[in-house]
């Protein structure tokens, strides 16, 4: 299967008008990504099945956490468990509908002075503040007020104003954090402003939660956290990896391909399932944290990253940045892949953009997939 990002030469020849407006690129992104679908039944080898597994899970952070085993050997069944359950010592710290959690009292006191925080939070803050700049502000840990003003706006069958879009925006932005790396601290600049990790924090969860199973010894499983994002090392079935099935976003019960996750993570973000119609236009619940507007250029987008707090991270970043830069973040940062689908056109199938996915990793679901009807 061909990679889309490899250019096509005839494209060198083509219209300098189209290149000037950014036609030139978008239509060479289509036009590859159309042959990619229309390969998918020349030649592609079986998927890899998935076989008898051992299975255990948890709810928190609004989600089922789960952790899968290859079968065979019972005494990793404890530290298996007690691994998982790490997620909730960690919801608690990070989540926002607590007020006593760590995270809920630096947004209610670091407006006022420098709040000071425990490692681990620390620096997953930092992390998240240093992908907010390599995003562009595509990510964005304060973006959360934007998410309240469009729930609230859907439960009263409306948009919001742009009065109130200009409101929010004055408590949103990474620029309205400050660090402090010597003391550990972080001052929020403004009343108002606050920090919220969910974008980020189920991925990190799944990070320390591999960790812990890898000190145990454990070094075959997969986690997830909610289906959407996971994280796999070790073998699985004679694979050297995970089986996972990636869904069509159109038709969701139907299968689109198989990846075989090898010691990476895997998230998937779109708007296919949660979005609001006013007034006949859909508007999608994904929001671009620099205007406070859903964004719409993609159906969905699966990234595989080394880590999943990363992969948690950008899934939803490359579905705000659009195609062409999320192309050129992937060209900067080799180890990150990504699996764009834009909206098809009527009559046509969905068309898959492969941007670094190794060929050995993606089996296509060789069956004919239906036509969007749009």
């Amino acid at each position: 299967m061909n990679r889309t990002s490899d250019p096509d030469p005839t494209d060198e020849q083509g219209n300098r008008r189209d290149f000037l407006t950014g036609r030139s690129l978008r239509d060479r992104l289509e036009r590859n990504a159309r042959a990619v679908g229309e390969g998918f039944l020349n030649g592609l080898p079986p998927e890899p099945e998935a076989g008898a597994t051992l299975r255990m899970a948890t709810r928190a952070m609004a989600c089922q956490f789960g952790l899968v085993l290859n079968p065979g050997d019972r005494d990793v069944v404890m530290p298996a468990t007690d691994a998982l359950e790490r997620v909730h010592s960690l919801e608690s710290q990070m989540t926002v509908y607590r007020p006593e959690s760590e995270l809920s009292l630096l947004n209610a006191q670091a407006a006022e002075e420098a709040f000071e925080l425990t490692p681990n939070l620390y620096g997953l803050l930092k992390r998240g503040q240093e992908l907010a700049t390599e995003t562009d502000g595509a990510f964005d840990m304060t973006a959360a007020p934007f998410i309240t003003l469009w729930h609230m706006a859907r439960q009263e069958d409306r948009i919001p104003t742009e009065d109130e879009i200009a409101d929010v925006s004055e408590r949103v932005g990474s620029d309205k954090i400050l660090f402090d790396d010597e003391s550990r601290t972080v001052r929020l600049k403004k009343p108002g402003v606050e920090l919220n990790l969910g974008g980020i924090g189920k991925g990190y969860a799944l990070d320390v939660i591999a960790e812990d199973l890898q000190t145990q010894g454990i070094d075959s499983f997969l986690l997830h956290g909610g289906q959407s994002t996971m994280l796999a090392y070790g073998n699985h079935h004679g694979h050297p990896g995970w089986p996972i099935g990636l869904r069509n976003p159109l038709f969701t019960q139907q299968r689109l391909a198989t990846i075989l996750l090898t010691d990476c993570a895997l998230s998937t973000s779109g708007s296919n399932v949660q979005f609001h119609r006013f007034q006949g236009k859909r508007y999608g619940h994904i929001l671009d944290p620099r205007t406070g507007w859903p964004v719409d250029e993609l159906l969905s987008v699966t990234v595989l990253a080394p880590t999943a707090e990363l992969a948690d991270a950008l899934s939803t970043a490359f579905f705000v940045m659009g195609v062409e830069k999320t192309i050129k973040f992937c060209d900067n940062h080799p180890k990150v892949s990504a699996i764009l689908i834009l909206p098809p056109r009527a009559g046509r199938p969905i068309d898959p953009i492969l941007v670094n996915v190794p060929e050995h990793v993606l089996f296509i679901t060789p069956h004919d997939l239906p036509p969007a009807d749009v």
